[in-house]
């Protein structure tokens, strides 16, 4: 602790005056965070008893979703975003764009199996970015695992045809636990102790640490067998999904967005009980045929956007304070907890704020990123646009403008504190901003970093950027990118919460007397820019 030296006046027994020296810390000198209760009462005031956000998130996921970057359904929500915002008075709303590659959407879905006991519909869907049938088609399936170049080779000639089952069975376990659950007082009070503090504020993602040169071998042998399996006739591959139960995780082969993409065959992921119906069939060598009609449109326009908007501020109008969340989903389900909820809690927060009346000092903007989920593609090129690029870290003027960033991307689960990425210097202001929501479960203040969102763009820059703590709910083991991530998995209350929280901080960061405390910049990374999280977003 530092001390600050202090002289005072003490009388001594014979009266006479004296100077004394008193050790005061230098922390009680500093004044309090303020927090302003009336502002607090009036957005909760308009967020709980006026709430707008679960009809925000129906028309993102009802009406607009899947919303996988530059499909049409992506292009419907953000013209729908800007005009809802502008109806609120929201001011400058627009499409911010960017360059992305090709969009992608699945048209349609048609497969089914007929074994010796009968034919039944295949749960499934198409990889993004992958083509389609070309029609409707039938064809024998086969089990085909592949994985060097020996098998590959003693495969030809044998797969014109046919339909590939790629994957060896796994384990299908009872589902014993259960798929939803709140954080316990435990998990959080262990949350708030750093886990490694040598990394603490890196920005930790899932590309970049070991085993990233193995990694990229195994990109380069799947190139190789895509290639093998349209050389072959393959008319379709068929994996397994990592869910159980009906649900199905889908990605995409985000690499065949650009124009120029060297496209392979329909590859289909199926639910693990189809999957395991059919290849336990093929095991006792009775045959499996499948008929399948997949409709795939790749949209050409390769420009992409960001939805941008913001609320002017008062005697601190040039500075800013940012709020977002990443608009893109992927395309199996309607994209509900990854990322509608973020979006919808942030364009309800920025409403919020509007409609309340509360007085801005700083101006407040909000940014819906698009190309998260194929490495925070949007939110990076936004700030190296406006604030600095990691590769140089020459700083634009916006850099030293910016206060803060909030980020919401962990799904419909309750806020119940914040990452602090490594800034030992914002705890205390979060703490004391913290405390009118005690009440609702927000406690934990962590100082690790959290990867695989849109604050680590801000923080790869030395600017302040922070995802909030929340409730998994059922975002990993049912949601995430799968088939059913719909609205029916969204927890209203929760959500209501969030955006008031949300709201709270925006505004307290905005009316502080000073920006909100930086660690230092990191350096240039020279041609590295892509995302610690290239491989995808969350």
């Amino acid at each position: 602790m530092r001390f600050l030296i202090r002289q005072r006046p003490l009388l001594s027994a014979a009266g006479a005056l004296t100077l004394a020296l008193t050790l005061v810390p230098l922390s009680a000198q500093q004044a309090p965070e303020k927090v302003d209760y009336e502002a607090i009462y009036k957005i909760k005031q308009e967020g709980f008893g006026n709430s707008r956000v679960m009809e925000i998130m129906s028309w993102l996921t009802d009406v607009y979703g899947p919303r996988l970057t530059n499909s049409p359904g992506f292009r419907k929500a953000g013209d729908w975003a800007v005009r809802e915002m502008t109806s609120w008075g929201i001011a400058n709303v627009k499409l911010e764009p960017f360059t992305f590659g090709r969009g992608w959407s699945n048209d349609k879905y048609y497969a089914m199996a007929t074994t010796p006991g009968g034919s039944f519909a295949i749960i499934g869907h198409p990889t993004a970015w992958t083509p389609g049938t070309d029609g409707l088609v039938s064809g024998d399936a086969v089990m085909a695992t592949i994985e060097n170049d020996g098998q590959m080779a003693a495969l030809e000639g044998k797969l014109k045809g046919k339909f590939v089952l790629t994957q060896p069975l796994r384990e299908v376990n009872a589902l014993f636990d259960p798929p939803a659950r709140r954080f316990t007082d435990e998990e959080l009070a262990a949350l708030q102790r750093e886990d490694d503090p040598a990394r603490t504020g890196r920005g930790r993602g899932r590309a970049g640490g070991p085993g990233r040169g193995g990694r990229g071998a195994a990109q380069s042998f799947a190139r190789t067998l895509a290639q093998f399996y349209k050389a072959e006739g393959v008319l379709a591959t068929m994996t397994a999904g990592r869910g159980d139960g009906g649900t199905v995780f889908v990605g995409g082969a985000s690499g065949n967005r650009q124009p120029d993409a060297e496209l392979g065959v329909p590859a289909i992921t199926i639910a693990v009980e189809h999957y395991g119906r059919i290849a336990r069939t093929l095991d006792k060598n009775q045959p499996v045929k499948i008929e399948m009609d997949v409709k795939n449109t790749f949209h050409d326009d390769l420009e992409s956007f960001n939805v941008v908007g913001e609320i002017p501020g008062m005697d601190k109008a040039d500075e800013i304070v940012m709020l977002g969340a990443h608009f893109d989903s992927w395309h199996s389900g309607t994209g509900a907890t990854d990322n509608a909820a973020g979006s919808a809690v942030m364009m309800e927060a920025l409403r919020i704020l509007k409609q309340s009346g509360v007085p801005l000092r700083r101006t407040v903007r909000i940014g819906l990123w698009g190309g998260e989920e194929q490495g925070l593609i949007g939110s990076r090129e936004y700030v190296s646009a406006h604030f600095a690029s990691p590769a140089d870290m020459v700083l634009k003027p916006e850099h030293a403008k910016l206060s803060g960033y909030f980020n919401v991307d962990n799904g419909t689960g309750a806020i119940r504190g914040v990452y602090l990425q490594g800034n030992e210097a914002i705890s205390p202001i979060f703490e004391a901003w913290m405390k009118p929501f005690n009440n609702l479960g927000m406690t934990t203040l962590t100082i690790r970093d959290t990867g695989g969102t849109d604050h680590q763009s801000y923080d790869r820059v030395g600017l302040p950027g922070f995802q909030f703590i929340q409730d998994p709910v059922e975002y990993s083991s049912r949601t995430h990118h799968s088939n059913m991530d719909v609205y029916e998995r969204i927890q209203a209350a929760d959500m209501k919460q969030n955006a008031v929280i949300v709201a709270s901080f925006v505004y307290h960061t905005a009316n502080r007397d000073d920006r909100l405390p930086r660690k230092p910049l990191p350096r240039p990374q020279g041609g590295r820019t892509t995302s610690p999280t290239a491989g995808g977003g969350r």
